[in-house]
């Protein structure tokens, strides 16, 4: 009964289909206890982790023989120990500079630094895709760039380069915070409504932008000053 656990030579397709339910909440799961950090940046450590889950949980997918009870105990071990590796990482700075690559510096005072490019292994091709992808098209603008732990560069303009804000004209304008999704795809989130108002401000506001009801709105964000944004489902129609 319970074959798509412990394999077989003769597993179903169904029984593929129930591991591989299994194997996606479980590996779900692992992420959500290590944090957004091994989504979001991929350092060594991290590239390591994930190899080494896809190797060992994704076999008992094609392979309908392997158990699971032992592939999900590896899978345990070898996230308990990149867990215990970045807590380490993060109280011990000396530990950290081991297992992660420190930031190298590409471009210096407006200079190239191509020796350490050679070292990065980073290419002039690729450092000016990265450039542009920071809207820094033009070298001379560029004050320092920075080959940062995950893979990614970041850019620093010459001051005098800088976008103009509304400190540099004397302006001390409200801050807007961050928006608030309040309805998503024609659904109202209370649980977002509730911090800023009810549903009679909410009918108002559809009202006032020309709209009856929420079913037509595709997303409507409001920020901290109540400022909103509304685009509606027509707008997004193509043809």
């Amino acid at each position: 009964m319970l074959q798509f656990w412990a394999g077989s030579p003769e597993l179903p397709v169904s029984g593929f289909i129930i591991r591989a339910v299994i194997v996606y909440v479980y590996i779900f799961l692992i992420l959500k206890i290590l944090g957004q950090r091994s989504i979001m940046s991929l350092n060594p450590i991290d590239f390591l982790f994930a190899v080494i889950i896809g190797d060992v949980l994704g076999e008992t997918l094609s392979d309908g023989e392997i158990g699971l009870s032992g592939p999900f105990s590896s899978a345990g071990v070898v996230a308990a120990f990149h867990l215990s590796l970045s807590y380490l990482a993060l109280k011990t700075p000396r530990f950290r500079r081991v297992i992660e690559d420190e930031p190298i510096i590409l471009i210096k005072n407006g200079k190239i630094l191509h020796e350490q490019l050679r070292k990065a292994k980073v290419t002039v091709e690729s450092l000016m895709m990265d450039l542009r992808t920071n809207n820094a098209i033009d070298l001379n603008q560029v004050d320092y760039a920075v080959l940062e732990s995950n893979g990614q560069i970041s850019v620093l303009k010459k001051s005098k380069y800088d976008s103009l804000t509304p400190a540099d004209m004397g302006q001390d304008p409200e801050s807007k915070g961050y928006p608030s999704v309040i309805i998503q795809d024609g659904h109202i989130i209370d649980a977002n409504l509730n911090k800023f108002a009810d549903r009679a401000w909410l009918r108002k506001t559809l009202a006032d932008n020309g709209f009856s009801r929420a079913a037509d709105i595709f997303l409507l964000t409001v920020d901290e000053t109540g400022k909103v944004y509304i685009s509606d489902k027509k707008a997004g129609e193509t043809g």
